[in-house]
């Protein structure tokens, strides 16, 4: 019982390690897929992945947030100064707010430009913004720019998660990982 007060429990691990893994394949295939000189179908499979593999991730990500919405986070340890407990707080924030930021735009440069999303054109989903070159690259410089501030806020994430577990130990490690119950 006392490890329920401590430790999120398992749907939010699950979703958030879903999460995790996801957007680790997402941004070096967004990365990749964009450069120049690959072999057309190379490029087209990572476009292919990453436009339909993002339409999941939205999906996940829309569940992880009515969950959190409806599940508080467990304590964090008190003896973790109030200045960490705020940075928590807002990178937390800002987080969520990129992982939406990110498909949403992702989305609108997609069928703004023209292009399909397979998976919701097979499930017989229209595009929700007509075709328009302008919007297209608006939404593509937004989404550009959102991931790498998602990249350095994920380093900065996963970076504070290692120092807990390996540094400081103080059990903020243990709240998300599903294995054991102990840093």
């Amino acid at each position: 019982m006392a490890d329920r007060a401590t430790r999120y429990g398992t749907t939010a691990q699950v979703l958030h390690w879903l999460v995790a893994i996801g957007i680790l394949l997402m941004i070096p295939a967004g990365l990749i897929m964009v450069r120049d000189g690959l072999p057309r179908a190379l490029q087209d499979a990572l476009f292919l992945f990453h436009k339909n593999i993002g339409v999941v991730l939205f999906l996940i990500v829309v569940l992880r947030i009515v969950w959190r919405a409806t599940h508080p986070a467990p304590p964090l340890p008190p003896q973790m100064p109030a200045w960490q407990r705020r940075i928590a707080a807002v990178s937390h924030l800002a987080l969520y707010v990129l992982l939406v930021v990110m498909p949403v735009t992702g989305y609108l440069r997609v069928r703004a430009g023209g292009y399909p999303i397979e998976a919701l054109d097979a499930l017989g989903v229209p595009a929700m913004v007509a075709r328009n070159k302008a919007f297209g690259e608006a939404a593509s410089q937004v989404h550009e720019v959102a991931a790498f501030l998602l990249i350095g806020l994920l380093a900065m994430h996963i970076g504070a998660a290692l120092h807990h577990a390996l540094i400081r130990r103080d059990g903020v490690w243990s709240r998300m990982w599903p294995i054991g119950g102990r840093d």
